[in-house]
């Protein structure tokens, strides 16, 4: 090497190592040994604390998510009232009115914070029908809970509680879990404080039944994580303590565990917990299509190539499939480009998108493989934002939806509510069923299920009924006072 390389290479050297002498000096926090701010210091420690507590990979090492999701998890107890009186309409027009006892029924299950300043995801099923819910965090302070919003379609509600600097669950990425995957369920078995229950992910999208609605939408992921009575609401966490689904349900012949337990995903968790903060209630998108698995009989009858997808056996008149061009016997093979597998998986990916959103459908028509735009819409037919109590509402053990725009010329009417479930109650004394379509309520006109609870003022009276039965026959119930 020549001698004037030689220096170059030697000033050339020593210009970078005052260069960096200088950044070092300029920036380096000589005291703690941390580059940046103080901010950028506290992120870069808690990063650094945060990493060497993860689980090391191959080994099943579930403190981590334990430690950082058993104070999120909070104890949820109910209290309602309910009425033990029988009403029969026949038998108050020649006796009179019986008398009316009520007793006090308590209930208890899990919840989990999602929010630092106290919102918190439960079962629907664990707070309904409450007049008073109290929470209990696992640091043993109580507060009474507000009930934000519910969704028996999903059985997920959201809670609120006046309080700050929780500890809480971030939302993970259902999807992403593998069958086999470890997962933990955290709980308040046995009103019992926060339990912490190991298991691996058995199977996805499974579909119960366990769900009375119109609009249900079941896909849960089952695992054999230990559940109990008092788990429902709780959180199913992956090993890296993100929040991946709700526990719901067991199936056990003893009512206890016995093997099989299932939660509701994130993936439709996180959309009914975010539309009930934002709209007060769910904005559900409607495809418009009655469906049906395709099975190894159904594809013999219909000469289907394969057995896979979900079979479009009807089209809503008003629907959005059929404004698109879908028509029956489609089978529906994809969402936006995403596979569908069965029933249960269809109606999870389109549980998370609302009214006037656009979907890609891709299916099969006699072979042939094509897609069409959809553009869904609401239980009324529109592609906008529904206003909170115009979707559903429960009244005296009935829930309502609007009647839609086909039913309304149907029975050449402005407007009413169907019922879409019914259970113990007043409507059912009175002989009405599913699909039974009211439109009025002690003399005022009722469009929505907020309207029949006002009508009545909020179940406290019942005077007169009008409407149609599910064959179409026209009805007039009046009590007698």
């Amino acid at each position: 090497m020549k001698k004037r390389d030689l220096i170059t290479t030697l000033l050339v050297a020593l210009f970078g190592a005052l260069a960096g002498l200088f950044i070092f000096t300029r920036f380096l926090d000589r005291d703690k040994m941390v580059i940046g701010t103080e901010k950028e210091r506290q992120m870069i420690e808690e990063n650094a604390r945060y990493t060497m507590m993860m689980p090391q990979s191959g080994v099943n090492d579930f403190t981590f998510a334990a430690e950082q999701t058993v104070h999120a998890v909070v104890h949820v107890k109910t209290r309602a009232t309910v009425s033990s009186s029988y009403s029969n309409p026949l038998y108050e027009f020649f006796y009179g009115r019986g008398s009316n006892q009520s007793r006090v029924v308590r209930g208890f299950g899990s919840g989990v914070i999602v929010t630092e300043d106290g919102y918190i995801v439960t079962n629907n099923h664990v707070i309904e029908d409450a007049d008073e819910v109290d929470v209990t965090l696992n640091d043993n302070r109580t507060f009474s809970a507000e009930i934000v919003g519910r969704d028996p379609s999903t059985d997920i509600a959201v809670i609120k509680i006046k309080a700050s600097s929780l500890p809480y669950i971030r939302f993970g990425n259902s999807d992403a879990i593998r069958l086999g995957e470890w997962v933990l369920a955290v709980g308040n078995p046995f009103n019992l404080t926060s339990t912490v229950t190991a298991g691996i992910v058995s199977a996805k999208g499974r579909s119960l039944g366990l769900l009375d609605n119109q609009y249900r939408i079941e896909s849960f992921i089952q695992t054999d994580a230990a559940l109990n009575q008092g788990n429902s609401g709780g959180a199913l966490v992956n090993v890296q303590a993100e929040l991946i689904g709700i526990t719901t349900a067991i199936i056990s012949p003893s009512g206890a565990y016995a093997g099989n337990s299932f939660a509701v995903p994130t993936s439709i968790v996180r959309k009914v917990y975010e539309d009930i903060r934002q709209f007060g209630e769910v904005q559900r998108g409607l495809l418009g299509v009655n469906i049906t698995d395709v099975t190894a009989e159904l594809a013999k009858e219909e000469n289907l190539r394969e057995i896979k997808g979900v079979y479009v056996a009807g089209v809503t008149d008003d629907g959005a499939a059929k404004e698109a061009g879908l028509a029956e016997k489609d089978v529906i093979i994809a969402i936006n480009d995403e596979p569908v597998e069965t029933t249960a998986d269809l109606q999870e990916k389109v549980s998370r998108y609302r009214p006037g959103d656009k979907l890609e459908v891709t299916y099969l028509r006699k072979g042939r493989k094509d897609k069409k735009s959809v553009v869904l819409r609401n239980i009324e037919g529109g592609t906008g934002v529904l206003a909170p109590g115009t979707q559903s509402s429960t009244v005296f053990g009935a829930t309502f939806t609007p009647v839609t725009a086909g039913e309304k010329s149907q029975y050449k009417i402005s407007g009413g509510v169907k019922i879409t479930s019914i259970s113990d109650g007043r409507f059912r004394d009175l002989g009405l069923s599913k699909g039974t379509i009211i439109v009025d309520v002690n003399g005022v006109k009722v469009n929505s299920g907020a309207d029949v609870r006002k009508a009545t003022g909020d179940e406290k009276n019942l005077n007169s009924v009008e409407g149609f039965t599910p064959n179409g026959t026209y009805f007039k119930y009046q009590t007698r006072r």
